[in-house]
């Protein structure tokens, strides 16, 4: 019997290896019988999914087996962003979400994500009530259970867009290109825009599970034709969703890429200044320092947590928290939803835009000069597990006191091991770090990198990946 792995955020497999339908139905089984044990059953369970192969019908089989179990179970009549069930858990007091989706993995990955019954990511302890429930194989039955198909969409979009100004993004007369990256967030903008009068270039919203030429994921290489058509079509910015719609990427007016840092950074900062938001901010253990000078400027707490939205949704149920955010583009709101939502932080940023009557770019170059230069960078190094571990033996050993030619002026060990570097920070720029950090279910060693120049962000990279692979 296939082992299953539950990461941050639910399960994912390859498709036809892992990801099967015997394997759907025993996730399925196992959120039933905890939904029974520790939930009220009778609020019944919503199901989505997203544009990826046999997610419908996956979707299907997953509601027959919660309804099989003697829950009320409903199903989404179409694809839809996973924040929209999220946001339909809470607006119908549902026992949880769950959502077929495999996010912004590429096309030959698809995965199954739980959403709590407050509306987000289940905490830690509720996904490890749910592995004890596959680890004994529960596959409860019971009479009783059906199944309704609804349009979960519109309940979303009119919640959403309380948070955002259209009749000012309209009379902005700014134009933005819109890309769903064959996504489940297809659709769902434009339709926004299209009712408000807004400005817009839509691409890549038809249903393709193939994802053709990209994976899912609002970063570089992969949102290089949202960059072509921001510049071609003299766009003012560019927003890209990930494959199920909850991340968030964007395009400046000149083709650069604003990547999920400065988004969290640009909507802290305007969300502070302009609309005087309460509360703390969340970010994870991977995501820009700069996020703490904008909230030490504004006598805000910055909560540091580790990686995966699940942690930033606990701090959301236990305290009043502004924002939230992770490296991948996972936003969220406290006074919304614990949940990140790339379709909300889309109409956000232009609002923002239109508020300001700046176009992202000088948006993000206002920041910079305010907070001092802030770059990032991100590889994804594909190795063997002895290699990966080895990295990270070598990495956490105290006797490892250089990077290169960098000393290394100290290290912390929240999720992966974080350097900080003896680097130049021109002046009031970054504090230069590197974060190296094993995947739990891949042979996968991701290493991020923050310093105050794009060129010596490449070279502590590069610096970095010469640490991993060379033993």
């Amino acid at each position: 019997m296939t082992q299953i792995k539950f990461g941050t955020d639910g399960w994912r497999g390859i498709i036809a290896d892992d990801f099967t339908f015997d394997n759907v139905q025993r996730v399925a089984g196992a959120i039933a019988s905890y939904i029974l044990k520790h939930e009220d059953s009778s609020r019944g369970v919503l199901v989505g999914y997203d544009t990826r192969f046999a997610s419908d019908r996956a979707a299907r089989l997953v509601a027959r087996v919660l309804a099989d179990a003697g829950l009320r179970t409903i199903l989404s009549n179409s694809d839809l962003p996973t924040p929209a069930i999220s946001y339909n858990v809470k607006k119908l007091g549902a026992a949880g979400g769950v959502v077929v989706t495999s996010s912004h993995n590429p096309w030959n990955w698809n995965g199954v994500k739980f959403k709590a019954k407050f509306g987000g990511s289940a905490t830690p302890a509720i996904m490890k009530a749910i592995e004890s429930e596959l680890a004994a194989n529960a596959m409860p039955k019971a009479n009783g259970g059906q199944i309704e198909e609804v349009d979960l969409k519109p309940a979303y979009v009119e919640a959403i867009c309380q948070f955002a100004d259209l009749e000012l993004i309209r009379t902005a007369n700014f134009k933005v290109a819109i890309d769903a990256m064959y996504g489940s967030g297809r659709g769902v903008l434009t339709g926004i825009f299209d009712r408000a009068g807004v400005q817009y270039v839509a691409i890549r919203q038809e249903h393709n599970p193939l994802f053709p030429e990209i994976n899912p994921e609002p970063i570089l290489p992969h949102i290089a034709m949202l960059q072509q058509t921001v510049k071609k079509q003299k766009c003012h910015a560019g927003f890209a969703t990930d494959g199920d719609a909850d991340r968030i990427g964007a395009v400046a007016e000149d083709g650069s890429f604003v990547d999920s840092h400065k988004c969290f950074a640009l909507l802290l900062n305007w969300l502070l200044v302009r609309k005087k938001w309460p509360g703390d901010v969340v970010r994870a253990f991977n995501t820009t320092r700069m996020l703490d000078r904008i909230a030490a400027k504004h006598g805000r707490q910055l909560i540091e947590c580790s990686i995966g939205f699940k942690y930033i949704a606990d701090h959301m149920m236990e305290r009043e928290i502004l924002m939230g955010g992770e490296e991948s583009g996972g936003i969220g709101f406290g006074r919304y939803l614990p949940e990140r939502d790339g379709i909300l932080n889309s109409l956000l940023l232009a609002n923002m835009m239109a508020g300001e009557k700046k176009p992202l770019g000088q948006l993000v170059s206002d920041l910079q000069r305010e907070y001092g230069p802030h770059y990032y960078g991100r590889r994804d190094l594909h190795v063997s597990d002895d290699v990966k571990n080895g990295a990270i033996r070598r990495a956490s050993d105290a006797k490892t006191s250089k990077l290169g030619s960098y000393a290394i002026v100290r290290k912390e060990d929240r999720d992966g091991i974080k350097f900080f570097l003896n680097a130049s920070k021109e002046g009031n720029g970054a504090d230069p770090w590197v974060l190296f950090r094993a995947s739990g279910t891949e042979r996968l060693l991701r290493v991020y990198a923050e310093a105050a120049t794009p060129a010596l962000v490449e070279e502590i990279l590069e610096v970095s990946e010469g640490f991993v692979r060379g033993g």
